[in-house]
Parts: C-alpha cells; structure tokens; sequence
C-alpha cells in the first residue's frame, strides 16, 4: 500500500559491523594525516604560511572585507578546521618516482611558503585600498609570529578619519549635454557623502548610461575624468567631474558628441535559408524601433527577448552607420534552433524491495506555429512486480500517463496592454494530463489541467507564477474489497484522512508564487486556494449535496481549503571553499468550508533527503505522533503545518567531491485533532517540545551541471520517544534506530 503514493525513496541495507569497521578506518586514517608533519617540505630558513588575520585599529572598522587584497593565503582547510589537503600532500614521500607519492601529492596541498615580497606587496595593495575608501591618511603595518618553522602574518589597517566631499563641479563641456542633463539628469555627487573612488566610478557609470540612453551612441566612460583637490586644514575634497568633447582620434579636432537616431531594422538570418519565425513575432520580442533614438537599454532587451525563445540558437545585433548623418541602421541577425526533438528516457525502480522499470518518451516541437511556441508530448509507462501483499489478487503495479503542454512566449490574455504585454518576459502555459494507476488494491485516475502564466524581472532578481486554473479530477473505478474492509469500512480501522483520499475528488484552485534568489538571499512564496468558486456558486446554481452533507460539482465532492508556503535561504560564503547556508521553511494549510480533510498531495510530511534528515521520508510527525509500523502509517505521517529549521556547512574536498556538516530541526502538526494521530494537533504552548532535531555528515559529487548527494543523519532529540534513551539520542546513539541515509540529487536547499 504505502509503494504507490510515496516518491520513490530508496535507502540501501546497511551492515553495522562493516560500517563500524569503516569509521574505525576513517578516525585512523585522519589520526595518521594529523600526525604527519606538514613542515616537511618547508626548506630549511624558510616558513610555512600557518595563518592570516587582517585587523584593524579602529572599532568597527570592517577589516574582513579587504582580505581579498591579501596575496597570500594559508593553506586550506576543511570546515575552516581541518588543513587534510596539506596533511595528504606531506604524507608523500621525497621519491615522485613512486606512484603512490605522486597521487598523494596530486591530490594534497602542497605547503604555502611565507614570501616576505607578497607581504610587502599586500600592505601596498591593502593601503591603495584603504585610500580608496577615502582613507587618505591610512596606513598598514605588518607583524610576524613564528613558532618553528610555522609563521602567523597578522596585517593591520591604520584607517584613521575618513575624507568627505566638500563641493562639486560639474565640467560639461558639450552645451548639448549640458541642456539634457539639466533637464533629465539627477546628479549623483553631493556635498557630504564619503569620498570614495567606487562612489565616484558609480558617478561615471551612470553618466554614461544615461547618455548612452538618449541617442549618444559613440560615447563611453573614458570621455568623463575626475579632478579630486583636498581642502587645507580639514578631511574635505573638492571634486571636479569633467566632460570632454567628441574626439575620434589623438590628432581629431574635438566636436559636439554625435546624437543618433534608429533608421532600419532589418532582420537576416544566421542559418542557411529564411529566418524560422513569423515577421510579427521579430518585431513584437525588438525594443529598436526606426525613427527612435538609440538606446543601449533597448540593445539588451531585445538580446533578452530573443534569448528567451526556445526557437532562437543564438541573436548577432550590428549598427552602420549612415554616411554624413546621425542615423544607424540595426541588422538583427538570428539562428534557429531544429523544431523538433524526441527523447528517451528509461528509469529503474526498487521500492521497498519490489523491482521495476519506467521509460519516458517526449516529443518536443520548439516553433509549433512559428512563433516561438513550445509543444511537448510525453509518455510514460511503468511496471512494479509487487509481492507479499496477502488477501490480494496476484497484479502487479502498472502506471501509464500522457501529459501535453503548450507554452506561448508572452501574455496570452484579454485586456491587457500591447505595453504591458511587450515589457514583461513573460510565458503562458497550457498543460493537459491523464494518468491511468492500476494496482492490486485499487485502480486510480488522475485528469489534470491547468492555465498558468510565468513571468520575471531580471533586474530585481524576481520570478512570479500564477495559475489562473488549475483542475484535477481523481477517479476510483476499483476498489478492492479487502482494501476497503480493512481500511476504508471497518469500524475499528476507519481512518478519515485516508478515507478522504481514496474516494471520487474535484480540485479547481488558484495560485500564485514569487521567487527570489541574489546569490546571497532567496525566499519563495506560494499561496492557492480550492473550492472557493465553486462554493460561491454553490447555492445559487443549487448543487446537489452528497450523504455526508458535502456540495458536488458533477455529482463530485470539491476540495475547499487555503494554502500558504514560505521558504528562505541564506548563504554565507566564507571564502572560495567554505561557506555557511541557512535556511527556514514555513508551510499552512487549512481545510474548511466542504472539507474537513486536505486532500493527499496538499498535506505536508517532514523527514527525507530535503528535510530533518535523521528521519526517512514520512516518518517524522505529526508532533509526538509515533505510528504503530503498519502499512498505511505512511498516510498518518501527515499533517496542516509545517516548520523546518536547517544549517549546513559545505566545504571542498578535493577533484569534484564536496563535504558538509548539518543540523536541522523541524516537524508537522495537525490543525484539526484526528482520532489516527494522536499527539498531533498543533497547540502554541506544547510545539516547541514537538521540534524533532537530527545532525549529519553528507558528501556531493559537484559536476556543475548536476550533484549528486548522500547524507548521513542521525536523530539528536526524538518528540515520539518511548523512553529516555530514545528522547534525545544525543546522549544515547543507537546506528539502527537513529541512522538514515539519503540519496538525493540537487542540494537540500
């Protein structure tokens, strides 16, 4: 029962004896790299770079920020902790002749010797820095401590008071210029922000996109210099920002700056006939326009737009310009990609010890109406030997599926603006599936199809979708009678949660997400409601209500509920090969109205590779709800509310493999207090005794392109414990009843 609706989570066997011998090996192998001696190939009167600090002087001053100027760094190591690469490499041998001390020193470290020029040389470089800040009187001092033939080079900044601007002056020197920047130009520089050369390269770069928008399409930022004159007797300078004339060359006479306009836009194709895509399509995703004024902005947009077209291979954008006039003619030269494509997938399958095989077949037509519009097609077939299911006929488990989707690379909607429509990178989407399950308890139906739209802004990092209508039938043709006398009719048995699930539903929601990610920060957040429509409708178009009082569209009971997620993550890199990611989920969901349950696939469950990892996928919650190991506990493990808490600290390794540490802490909890779980209704005074806490160890295969993961979990602090020892396994580990191991593609989060 619990093989057809759990993902497929595969966790292998694990021997305790060999797995105990394998820690043994690893503790010795890393007692051994810690007693070599890593200054073994330090020359003699020479120093091993044993660490590097930068400090500062004055409080507060953010001294951290400046060691990238720092040319030399120690050694690496992992979790910040550990230097194994450098204890690998002096593991080796003298002999490179052996193969053994070659690998050991290809795959180590070798030993960073102090250069006492990189440390003059950084104390320039660190000083050059300070000033650029605006710290004109800075200084930078450097100290050595040795220990044997170990050195700490401590370098530290001497700010003292930072420069500020005092007046500023604006040089322009093109009249032309100067009228558009009084009317159009916001000045950058005031009198009183802190002199620094980043605010004043902003400045220039500002200037000169702002030019560069309105017509001036020769000018560049070289054309813009500064003149920076300090006030006598005080921490003040003067600043002058000089805009030169036109010049084309050394010995040119200088001229007003060339302002141009848009003459032609012609499209050529890059492949060996005619361009793929209709002439409307070309010009709707081309922001140059003839007539207009050149616009660099609308250079990158039209890059953009094109870019986004699963037609297009790639776009080339030329300009010529008109001899003796102000104008440009623009040549868009674009490649397309071949329409169609067809891919085959096949997929093996091992669920709690039943064998399978799935394969995939997808057709995909990128330019269906020659406008950039995306067909796909895929079929899916998959087989399950099923056994030991007593008191059931002898079938095995057999899924088919077809699912098409049309996607259309804008707004498809009425009432919208031809402005809107063209300013947004947007995608609507059109998705139709059928699923057939046929299993030896029961055959299951599954129609689904949804009208969503997609759309970002690069700018701002942000990437919305909204699901206009989303419709999801699920049909029960069969049911067998020993399902049905065990779990759905018997009255010592009856669970309403699984009840709910495995009758005829309708499902007709809307939703609406939004994600951000900086490389830093990202959060994303989702919210549908179900029902609401229909239920509004209800009483006017009199819908017929079922034996339990529920309202039916179609002779159908709907799902009626209200969903919302939140999930944020934030990475702290420490430097190339450490960092730190922190991340918080939180999940509600409420049924009401004609519901009392959610429906299946909308309840949440805790544990899995992507959760708190001492716990198997559904097997953690709701709150100190403990199962009973039967075989719909899986259908318990379910619950309304969702929080999960999870810090991880990644490092390097070596070649592609990466390593972390994590602790993560969460669970699920029930709104509603269900008679099958026990212990999980939610209550604000009780939840924080309920949050389930686990710690690991994980390795990565990093191939860019994908990762591939296993994690080790073990429970720390147990809300359905029995007794002492299993409340908080902390204190009292047990590798059979507290290990979980993950395999996992992608990163956690």
């Amino acid at each position: 029962m619990r093989k057809n609706l759990q993902s497929f989570y595969y966790l292998c066997p694990i021997n305790l004896r060999i797995l105990k011998i394998f820690k043994l090996i690893i503790f010795v192998f890393l007692l051994l790299l810690s007693a070599c001696t890593v200054t073994k190939f330090v020359p003699q009167k020479q120093y091993l770079l044993d660490r590097v600090d930068i400090k500062s002087d004055q409080r507060g001053f953010d001294a951290a920020s400046l060691a990238p100027y720092i040319h030399q760094k120690a050694n690496s190591k992992w979790f910040s902790m550990f230097r194994i690469p450098l204890a690998v490499y002096s593991a080796s041998g003298r002999d490179t002749s052996r193969w053994i001390n070659r690998r050991l020193q290809k795959i180590g470290e070798k030993p960073v010797i102090f250069d006492t020029l990189q440390a003059r040389l950084s104390c320039q470089d660190l000083r050059t820095a300070l000033q650029n800040l605006g710290y004109m009187h800075a200084s930078v001092s450097f100290n050595a401590k040795v220990r044997g033939k170990k050195l700490r080079a401590i370098y530290t900044l001497h700010p003292n008071e930072p420069f500020y601007i005092g007046a500023v002056n604006y040089d322009i020197q093109d009249d032309s210029i100067a009228r558009l920047m009084n009317n159009s130009y916001k000045m950058g520089l005031r009198a009183g922000m802190q002199f620094t050369v980043n605010t004043l390269n902003e400045e220039r770069k500002r200037l000169t996109e702002f030019l560069q928008n309105h017509g001036y399409f020769k000018f560049h930022k070289d054309f813009i210099q500064y003149t920076a004159d300090s006030i006598k007797g005080s921490n003040k300078v003067q600043i002058g920002l000089h805009l030169y004339k036109y010049r084309l060359g050394t010995d040119s006479a200088e001229t007003l700056h060339p302002r141009y306009k848009i003459g032609q836009v012609n499209f050529l194709s890059g492949d060996s006939d005619r361009i793929h895509l209709r002439h409307h399509v070309l010009e709707v995703n081309t922001d140059i326009k003839p007539s207009y004024e050149y616009r660099a902005r609308d250079l990158q947009t039209t890059y953009n737009n094109f870019s986004r077209l699963q037609a297009v291979r790639y776009t080339n954008i030329r300009f010529i310009e008109h001899p003796d006039t102000n104008l440009l003619d623009c040549n868009i030269q674009i490649s397309t990609n071949k329409p169609s494509t067809i891919s085959f997938q096949p997929e093996g399958t091992n669920t709690a010890g039943d064998l399978g095989a799935a394969a995939s077949l997808t057709y995909t037509n990128r330019n269906l109406f020659r406008g950039s519009e995306q067909f796909s097609v895929a079929l899916r077939g998959a087989f399950e030997a099923i056994t030991r299911l007593e008191g059931y006929s002898d079938r095995n488990y057999q899924e088919y599926s077809i699912e098409t989707k049309l996607a259309f690379p804008q707004f498809v909607a009425p009432f919208l603006s031809t402005t809107f429509r063209h300013r947004q990178m947007a995608t609507s989407e059109l998705a139709v599936s059928w699923n057939f399950q046929n299993r030896p308890e029961f055959y299951r139906r599954v129609f689904s199809t949804a009208w969503r739209y997609r759309w970002a802004e690069p700018r701002h990092h942000l990437n919305y979708r909204f699901d206009l209508l989303d419709l999801n039938y699920v049909y029960m043709p069969w049911i067998s009678e020993t399902f049905k006398h065990d779990y759905l009719d018997s009255v010592s048995n009856r669970n309403a949660i699984l009840r709910y699930n495995y009758e005829d539903l309708f499902i007709m929601k809307i939703g609406f997400g939004l994600t951000y990610s900086d490389g830093v920060n990202a959060f994303r957040a989702n919210v549908e409601t179900a029902g609401n429509l229909l239920n509004a409708v209800a009483k006017s178009f009199h819908f017929r209500q079922n034996a339990i009082g529920q309202n039916t569209f179609l002779n159908i009971a709907y799902a009626q509920y209200a969903k919302f997620d939140f999930y944020y993550t934030r990475l702290l890199q420490f430097d190339l090969r450490n960092a730190l990611a922190m991340h918080m989920g939180f999940g509600l969901a409420y049924p009401y109205g004609n519901s009392t349950v959610l429906p299946f696939e909308k309840r949440y469950f805790s544990g899995g590779a992507n959760s708190v990892r001492g716990w198997g996928v559904r097997e953690l919650g709701p709150g100190s709800y403990r199962g009973t190991d039967g075989r719909i506990d899986f259908i318990n493990h379910t619950g309304d509310l969702k929080l999960d808490m999870n810090i991880e600290y990644r490092t390097y390794l070596f070649w592609k493999l990466h390593g972390a540490a994590f602790v993560d802490a969460g669970n699920i909890w029930t709104l509603r207090d269900y008679a099958n779980q026990p212990g999980g209704k939610f209550y604000f005074r009780e939840f924080y005794k309920q949050i389930a806490v686990a710690y690991g160890l994980g390795l990565r295969l990093n191939f860019d392109y994908f990762i591939l993961r296993l994690d080790m979990g073990m429970k720390a602090i147990n809300p359905a414990y029995t007794d002492k020892d299993s409340h908080y396994p902390f204190l009292h580990p047990s590798l059979k009843r507290d290990l979980n191991l993950h395999f996992a593609v992608g990163l956690p989060f």
